[in-house]
């Protein structure tokens, strides 16, 4: 009943969210979501969505669940952005109920 697929989330500041949507769109991604964060701390230290800055310092979570070769695809894309900008990617096992046809 359930399909096993793959969960990518990207945490990523909002100016460079345009190319990693792009990126997905191109490697095949049908479709994703774009949450809002409030804050957080890594290796870079703490940040904070101040709203100060004019987005150039808010952060956002891209999030997309598709399969093998899609993930595959997408990851291999965004691998060079991710020393170059920081990101944090992580991906995750998950069965999803309703297949997206990936």
């Amino acid at each position: 009943m359930t399909k096993i697929r793959k969960k990518i989330e990207i945490l990523v500041d909002a100016p460079l969210l345009r190319r990693i949507r792009d990126l997905a769109e191109e490697c095949g991604v049908p479709g994703y979501t774009v949450l809002p964060t409030l804050g957080g701390g890594g290796r870079q230290g703490r940040w904070l969505d101040d709203q100060v800055t004019g987005g150039a310092g808010t952060k956002v979570v891209f999030a997309t669940v598709v399969g093998d070769r899609v993930a595959d695809r997408f990851l291999t894309a965004v691998k060079p952005l991710i020393d170059e900008y920081g990101l944090m990617v992580t991906v995750y096992a998950v069965e999803v109920l309703r297949d997206n046809g990936d």
